[in-house]
């Protein structure tokens, strides 16, 4: 299965708490929490490329599995990290940060990052 598509947020689960974690700010958490966030990835080989947008706020992060790169974090932090493909699921370790991309079928993901304990779960749908 291919992860290349355009995805949009469904559900998610410990938003709060996972971002409180992270010490992001009361009012930054309140203006995301209901924020309907576009997910874009493209895939060429081992060579991807992860646009995701959020109202306003626009990460992109293109990496190749398996080699070093430096990674725009959800804190805005560029932090160096190595993609790891293992079937359908792509993890990243990022200062702490646990991420797994799970390409669960054709039309669905499911990103889980864990961070001291919180873990926080967002499921998009292909659009």
């Amino acid at each position: 299965m291919s992860f290349t598509g355009k995805y949009q947020l469904e559900s998610q689960e410990n938003f709060e708490p996972f971002m409180k974690a992270l010490g992001i700010p009361d009012d930054l958490i309140q203006k995301g929490k209901d924020l309907k966030s576009i997910s874009e990835i493209e895939e060429a080989g081992d060579n991807f490329k992860v646009t995701i947008t959020t109202g306003s706020n626009v990460i992109t992060n293109s990496f190749t599995i398996g080699q070093e790169t430096e990674l725009q974090s959800i804190t805005g932090e560029k932090i160096k990290g190595v993609v790891y493909r293992e079937g359908n699921k792509l993890k990243v370790s990022l200062k702490g940060i646990e991420s797994t991309t799970e390409l669960v079928d054709d039309n669905t993901i499911v990103n889980t990052m864990t961070a001291g304990g919180n873990v926080y779960k967002r499921t998009s749908k292909r659009m």
